[in-house]
């Protein structure tokens, strides 16, 4: 049986080999293919933590942790010694204040000031907001995640399972429109929890390994809190990508073998979706390769 991660190797190979040059947003310029889906079984345990370069996964779970915060200010990632969020506010103050600044400086200021985190560390209404606090027209904000939550316990056989964050009205107010867009859940008649992702722009190298682990960590924590047991994580992209100045990367780690895929689990069952945190995750046997540096276009 072909290992699992071959999936995500056969697409690096198929975005570097055949994807459309394109020049795109960032200006960096990208190698892209429309269309891919890549199928993960979670029920014996294994989680879809890339082997074949090391990835940083408490790094991603705190970022999903903190996403069902309904956070928008990163802040509170800083301080939990995330740093995967600076680019977006960093560069508008460079832009809006023309100051020369280091992103360790700007950081600092963020950590110990709250005043200038208030007015610089903001990323408008991103994920979380739209996940927990989604404004309707009538303006009463709905709560996706507690919802889902609710209808997983109450009426699993409903194909109205799900979220999403791409809310037309206060995309332009976003550092970054959501890529992870579309969550669709579906529990088995054996009660098993099944997960289809949708997303919009998968930056391939650097952006889905990150996003796989994320949509495992939550799969967890929901099948957890419904009483169900992990299934399929269906994950589907729409623009597949390359950026140019990660082919190289993608070259090395397409010339490693992948080993056995790491297991994730919760140490203890939390009280409410709400009440996870990082110490509630374990990985165990991950031995991958070594990690692979590639910058982050923004």
């Amino acid at each position: 049986m072909p290992h699992p991660e071959r999936q995500y190797l056969d697409l690096l190979e198929r975005v570097l080999e055949t994807g459309d040059a394109r020049i795109d947003r960032t200006g960096v310029g990208t190698r892209s293919v429309f269309g891919a889906m890549i199928r993960f079984d979670l029920s014996g345990g294994d989680a879809p933590i890339l082997t074949t370069k090391r990835v940083y996964w408490k790094t991603a779970v705190k970022e999903m942790l903190w996403f069902l915060t309904g956070g928008t200010n990163i802040q509170a990632l800083l301080r939990d010694n995330v740093r995967i969020w600076t680019d977006w506010p960093l560069a508008r103050y460079r832009r809006e204040t023309g100051e020369v600044i280091t992103q360790a400086a700007f950081e600092e200021r963020i950590v110990g000031d709250d005043a200038f985190a208030a007015r610089w560390g903001e990323l408008g209404p991103v994920y979380g907001k739209q996940w927990r606090q989604w404004l309707g027209a009538d303006g009463r904000a709905h709560d996706q995640i507690a919802e889902l939550v609710r209808t997983l316990r109450e009426n699993p056989a409903s194909r109205r399972m799900l979220f999403h964050g791409w809310n037309v009205a206060e995309i332009g107010d976003m550092a970054l429109p959501p890529c992870h867009m579309v969550y669709q859940y579906h529990v088995t008649s054996g009660g098993r929890l099944n997960c289809l992702l949708f997303q919009r722009s998968a930056d391939l190298l650097l952006g889905a390994p990150f996003n796989f682990v994320g949509a495992t960590a939550l799969q967890l924590m929901l099948a957890q809190q419904a009483d169900l047991t992990p299934g399929e994580l269906v994950w589907v992209g729409g623009d597949v990508h390359l950026y140019l100045n990660h082919l190289e990367q993608t070259r090395a780690q397409l010339a490693r073998e992948p080993r056995p895929l790491p297991q994730m689990r919760l140490t203890r069952r939390a009280a409410s979706i709400d009440a996870y945190g990082i110490a509630d995750f374990a990985v165990d046997n991950y031995a991958p390769h070594a990690a692979i540096q590639a910058d982050v276009a923004v």
